[in-house]
């Protein structure tokens, strides 16, 4: 296999309790063309100092202050610092398994431009992973294993983030870190979509999260579900609505309506379908509410589900699949 460089972006700001375990995961990688391109977020904590000392003793890794201020600025930073043919990131709170950029290196080496290499991921705690966690562990790794990332993109984030390699060429093409948008992994993920490129399978675990009170996407507003619902309507508008087809939103609960707000705000005209016998021929934010049957009067349509609770949309695709819809072109689920 080529032994191409990896470039490995890390953003951080004060996270000095955990870049040691971080920077050692690295350092003691089975792939060792890498180099590191460090970018501190302001840190008032002695994370600088601690990268600069591991900086002193491996001339691989790069330690920068960020010309902005933020994630995205901060990144942005770090790509235009890079040398390397892949480019890949790393969160300074995390922990890379031993074979994580051989398993991706070689995979691009393999297949070449036009693909996108993933691994699968786990959390850990020292009080215990959420339910919640648990179960988007299990649904990303489920994707990944099978590199079929995209077939549930509107639901969540399905590229596990920052465990993905790509050659630069295809980077560039996708826009790199250019877009102001937030979630910024969940955007970059649907500029991946947006460009086709292929997820290359992954049963491997190679990328350990780690999950604490104060981890920037539980504390942060751009990680708020207001803002990866509007990323959502964004790209879904760009890349796979049909003006053209009746659009219909499936489900009058609060992503229902977020959903109906944005489209009006939008001016895109919709359809709007539950089963509540209480809301049923009422009107919000001005647009009466159908019964689910009525889906079968329109031609061609094109529904969004926002019904989160799992039996329903179990029994949504079902009738949904008896009516001969197609997902990700005739439905799309966004819970």
């Amino acid at each position: 296999m080529q032994n191409f460089l990896v470039s490995i972006l890390i953003p951080f700001k004060n996270t000095a309790l955990f870049l040691p375990e971080c920077l050692d995961s690295i350092i003691s990688q089975t792939y060792q063309n890498w180099e590191i391109i460090a970018v501190d977020d302001h840190s008032e904590d002695n994370s600088l100092e601690l990268l600069i000392s591991y900086a002193k003793i491996d001339e691989r890794i790069k330690v920068i202050k960020n010309t902005g201020q933020g994630i995205i600025p901060a990144l942005r930073t770090a790509y235009s610092q890079s040398s390397g043919i892949l480019i890949t990131r790393m969160d300074s709170d995390d922990i890379m398994k031993p074979s994580r950029l051989k398993t991706m290196a070689d995979s691009l080496a393999k297949t070449g431009v036009g693909n996108i290499a993933v691994g699968q991921v786990r959390y850990f705690s020292g009080t215990g992973i959420s339910n919640g966690y648990a179960r988007y562990e299990a649904w990303l790794n489920r994707l990944t294993e099978k590199g079929t990332n995209y077939s549930e993109i509107y639901k969540e984030c399905v590229i596990p983030s920052p465990c993905w390699m790509v050659f630069r060429k295809d980077f560039d093409a996708c826009g790199a870190f250019s877009p102001n948008r937030y979630p910024e992994d969940y955007d970059l993920t649907f500029r991946f979509y947006e460009k086709g490129l292929n997820v290359i399978p992954c049963s491997e675990v190679l990328h350990l999260w780690r999950d604490y009170n104060t981890r920037t996407s539980r504390t942060s507003e751009h990680y708020a579900q207001n803002y990866f619902l509007n990323l959502k309507l964004y790209f879904f508008l760009k890349l796979d609505y049909k003006t053209k087809r009746p659009l219909v939103i499936w489900g009058a609960g609060f992503k229902g309506k977020n959903v109906a707000k944005y489209l009006l705000k939008k001016d895109v005209d919709f359809v709007w379908l539950c089963d509540n016998p209480k809301k049923i021929n009422k009107k919000i934010y001005g647009q009466e509410l159908f019964h689910f049957s009525v889906l079968k009067e329109l031609v061609n349509p094109q529904s969004i589900v926002t019904v989160a609770n799992e039996q329903a949309q179990k029994e949504i695709k079902e009738y949904l699949n008896e009516l001969n819809q197609i997902a990700m072109q005739d439905y799309f689920f966004f819970c």
